[in-house]
């Protein structure tokens, strides 16, 4: 085994250049909304910045700088953090209802997302136990059925915001990690049926979410209703060519795109980008990801390989259904683009994040 003094630069310089990416992306996309609201241009992105990327920086060097095997003696008290935290959001003086949901702390002027560091919570506590049961995770009894039990309690929480789009992250990435640990393909077929049984039952429960699969499965239907997000979005896209209309010269953020610094964000990018300015986003983004892996993999134990790949599963399965839905090509599902759409709290996790990952390259055989 070797260790190495240092982090791994290529990975940190992937994350640094789509992080710079997405506060320009941002900057731009933001513009019409903070002049309006605020009669500042940049408000959304000082934002951002002040309550994103500086307390993410600092989570980030703590991260760095705590060795990576802290988290799993911790695994316990985290996710009980976290399960604490959700539960917080249902008190009436501290949990803040928008848009349908109660998502959000509020205490005065901070809110904060707690389902955001329930997904790391639960993602270390899975990654120490499958450490632990990494013999017994082929069978029902030991590894499959406590596994199942564990995170229908988790995604509860995220039911009764409700938080669909969040849950489909977890349930993805979390199926992910248990067939890296030794699931086997009927185990991963079978948790995938569930998972699909669940969400389809969330689906038929809600009318606006059968709405949202009338409109993924005919995108012309009530062009001014419901389907009106996903046809100013395929214009956006449509709209920016091969080369785009330039860097902030999009039109669909100006009073036509709903969403447009949120889970809309990437429609701007690739109205004023283009196929090629897209392209190279999504192109940093998967050599993000594969980077990491590459890194996670090389971990000494089995718990950072784990951890490492599923903070990994975590933002891709997160940019994956973002992406896919601007495009139609999954159902609305309102879930913010990592690194790009604002967000403070998403952001300074993710950051978080990036830093365990940094801290695991390490250590590597």
């Amino acid at each position: 085994m070797r260790k190495n003094r240092s982090y791994d630069k290529i990975f940190f310089a992937l994350f640094a250049l789509l992080l710079i990416f997405g506060l320009f992306i941002l900057a731009s996309a933001s513009l019409g909304l903070s002049q309006t609201k605020f009669g500042y241009p940049y408000y959304y992105l000082l934002h951002q910045i002040i309550f994103g990327v500086l307390p993410g920086a600092v989570l980030l060097y703590f991260a760095y700088r705590i060795p990576y095997n802290f988290w799993r003696r911790r695994a316990l008290l985290i996710v009980l953090g976290g399960i604490f935290l959700m539960f917080l959001v249902f008190v009436p003086s501290l949990g803040m209802y928008h848009g349908g949901a109660r998502r959000w702390i509020s205490i005065g002027s901070f809110s904060f997302q707690p389902a955001e560091f329930l997904k790391f919570a639960y993602v270390v506590y899975l990654a120490a136990w499958l450490e632990s049961k990494s013999k017994a995770v082929g069978s029902f009894k030991f590894g499959l059925l406590p596994f199942l039990i564990m995170s229908a309690f988790i995604a509860s929480f995220l039911i009764l915001q409700p938080d669909i789009g969040t849950l489909g992250v977890l349930l993805a990435s979390i199926m992910a990690m248990f067939f890296l640990s030794g699931g086997s393909f009927k185990q991963l077929a079978l948790l995938s049926f569930i998972g699909l049984v669940i969400i389809g039952i969330l689906v038929f429960l809600e009318p606006y979410r059968m709405q949202r699969l009338t409109v993924f499965l005919n995108p012309s239907h009530d062009p001014q209703g419901i389907g009106y997000q996903i046809n100013q979005a395929l214009i956006a896209a449509g709209s920016g060519g091969f080369w785009g209309r330039g860097f902030g010269l999009s039109r669909q953020k100006f009073s036509y795109l709903p969403e447009p610094i949120g889970d809309s964000i990437f429609a701007v990018a690739a109205e004023e980008l283009g196929f090629v300015g897209s392209a190279v986003l999504l192109g940093v983004f998967f050599l993000f990801f594969l980077r990491g892996i590459w890194v996670t993999w090389r971990a000494p134990d089995f718990f950072g390989k784990l951890l490492g790949s599923g903070i990994l599963f975590l933002i891709m399965f997160q940019i994956l259904i973002n992406v896919s839905a601007i495009l139609a090509l999954l159902p609305l599902t309102g879930i913010p683009l990592p690194f790009v759409s604002y967000g403070g709290s998403a952001l300074a996790v993710n950051m978080a994040e990036v830093g365990v990952i940094l801290n695991i390259s390490k250590t590597r055989i």
